[in-house]
């Protein structure tokens, strides 16, 4: 039977992996307990870093429905829950692996969809939530300033057209004028 403790510990391992947006694998073999606190910090406010022992993690993952990851959980084992923008901490852990190589990415899950280690490295690659919806504002005023302008375009060019109607009609012999009536026959 399983020991009160080790239940508690899986049980806590499997609500960070259902509350989470993504959890990053990572092996942290060689990192110093400083370096460990710098890449914590490294993550941002919205990721946990913990180093988790494997057998346990295996089964809280397992509980919380993902069986993805279970070829990951080999050597010295650390998750990063990622319960606010993932791009944000793929970041963090890339930047942070670019100095110190022990840090070793071996993959992960979002949103319930298994990622490679090359997938994580392509999801710090996109830019951040906040400026994709930045360029996305920009685009739709950008657009917005286009129908603007073709919709005042199209009364602009009728008053021309009609403008030039009537020069064209005063050159011919006055506004409006019916020819007469005795050069028709």
């Amino acid at each position: 039977m399983a020991r009160p403790d080790k239940a508690a510990a899986v049980a806590e391992l499997a609500d960070q992996f259902r509350s989470s947006n993504a959890a990053v694998l990572t092996e942290y073999r060689g990192l110093t307990v400083a370096q460990l606190k710098q890449l914590r910090r490294s993550l941002g406010e919205n990721a946990q870093y913990a180093v988790v022992k494997n057998t346990l993690t295996k089964i809280a993952a397992n509980e919380a429905g993902i069986d993805t990851l279970d070829d990951l959980f080999a050597g010295p084992t650390a998750v990063a829950f990622v319960t606010g923008d993932p791009v944000e901490s793929a970041k963090g852990l890339r930047d942070f692996a670019k100095d110190n190589p022990n840090l070793v990415i071996k993959g992960g899950v979002l949103d319930g969809k298994a990622l490679s280690a090359d997938e994580i490295k392509k999801l710090a690659d996109l830019e951040s939530r906040e400026v994709l919806l930045a360029k996305l504002a920009g685009a739709m005023k950008g657009k917005q300033t286009q129908a603007a302008q073709l919709f005042q375009a199209l009364p602009s060019k009728f008053v021309r057209t009609a403008e030039a109607l009537r020069a064209k009609r005063e050159e011919q012999g006055g506004a409006g004028t019916p020819a007469p009536a005795e050069a028709a026959e």
